[in-house]
């Protein structure tokens, strides 16, 4: 087992204890916004068309690029954070091992994984790159930062910002961005319960693909 796989096993073994300590702890876990039940709500997502840069330091379009059509599951995070953030980024990267299990190779094709920081001002694409290797494979994940104004736009757009990223909504998104179908995930889903979705948005969209093809 290799740096990486022993550090993601721990995060999510933390996962499961912090989920016990948040009835009692509340928003003080390092001032994000929890919730131990978490209940998966309909969200209004806009997707700006923004540019910001990967990991890699490559200019990338928002909403044309790095969600194109594609069913995706969208994070935040900050490299800084102890807490929700990387039991977050732990639970998508389980999440990134079953799709890829379950889709081959629709994963990265057809559905994508997200993850946006919310504090670029210090998270530059070489820190965000050092942080990402502790949760998965590049394969089918974009990890993204940018200027400031242009990453509190989209954030803004999609429910996430705010004005004290300490305090920003531990939530993930996961949505269909052809349809407009999105649904947002407070606390600390399960992995399960995001690649269900994933199935079920994936299955909502044969019909139409049938239609096309006649």
């Amino acid at each position: 087992m290799g740096k990486s796989q022993v550090f993601l096993a721990a995060t999510l073994a933390a996962a499961a204890l912090l989920g016990e300590m948040l009835p009692a702890a509340g928003h003080d876990a390092h001032h994000h916004a929890t919730s131990a039940d978490v209940k998966p709500q309909a969200a209004r997502v806009t997707l700006h068309d923004i540019q910001l840069v990967d990991v890699d330091g490559t200019a990338v379009r928002f909403r044309s690029e790095a969600v194109g059509n594609r069913i995706v599951v969208i994070g935040f995070i900050y490299t800084s954070c102890t807490t929700i953030c990387p039991v977050t980024s732990a639970i998508l990267g389980d999440v990134q091992k079953r799709l890829m299990e379950r889709l081959g190779e629709r994963f990265g094709r057809d559905v994508q994984l997200v993850t946006l920081t919310v504090d670029p001002a210090t998270d530059t694409p070489e820190r965000l790159k050092d942080y990402a290797a502790n949760f998965g494979s590049p394969a089918g994940w974009t990890w993204l930062t940018g200027d400031k104004p242009k990453v509190d736009r989209v954030l803004a757009g999609m429910g996430a910002y705010a004005a004290d990223f300490t305090r920003h909504s531990g939530a993930v998104l996961v949505g269909d961005a052809r349809t407009g179908d999105w649904i947002r995930f407070y606390g600390i889903p399960n992995a399960p319960d995001i690649v269900d979705r994933v199935e079920q948005l994936l299955a909502a969209r044969k019909p139409a693909n049938l239609t096309e093809r006649k």
